[in-house]
């Protein structure tokens, strides 16, 4: 019997979530306590939103946001990838995994797509879609 899930299959798996997850944690205090020795980098505060990995556990593609726009997301892509192999070391002492995940960062655009969300809803013509109708709360009363 095999275990494995086919790729076209219902999502991540456990372990893939659960290693990405470590992987985001450890990121984060890495950049948060500075111990890259790029002063560009460390001078930046970057959030990393989430982390994805294959499904080998070989690749993790990390999403991450500069904090209040205080760089341009391309420049932080651009320093995090200048030290993707610090970055990596990092990531490997914190895990047990066979192989060091190869580390892909990409822009966060989850905000994006909430703001987009927001948008659409504040619509009067969507609010007014997604209003009760008057008709169906006087029957349901009575």
């Amino acid at each position: 019997m095999s275990n494995k899930r086919s790729p076209s299959g219902q999502g991540p798996s456990h372990r893939q979530l659960r290693v990405g997850e470590l992987i985001r944690r450890t990121l984060s205090d890495v950049l948060n306590r500075a111990e890259i020795h790029d002063p560009e980098l460390n001078a930046m505060s970057i959030t990393v939103g989430e982390v994805s990995c294959s499904p080998d556990l070989k690749i993790a593609t990390v999403y991450v946001m500069p904090l209040m726009g205080s760089v341009p997301v391309d420049q932080a892509i651009a320093a995090l990838a200048r030290n993707k192999a610090e970055l990596r070391h990092r990531v490997s002492q914190g895990l047990t995994l066979k192989y060091a995940p190869d580390l892909r960062f990409r822009p966060d655009e989850t905000f994006d797509r909430l703001d987009d969300t927001r948008r659409m809803f504040s619509d009067p013509a969507v609010a007014r879609d997604l209003a009760p109708d008057e008709d169906e709360d006087g029957a349901a009363g009575g």
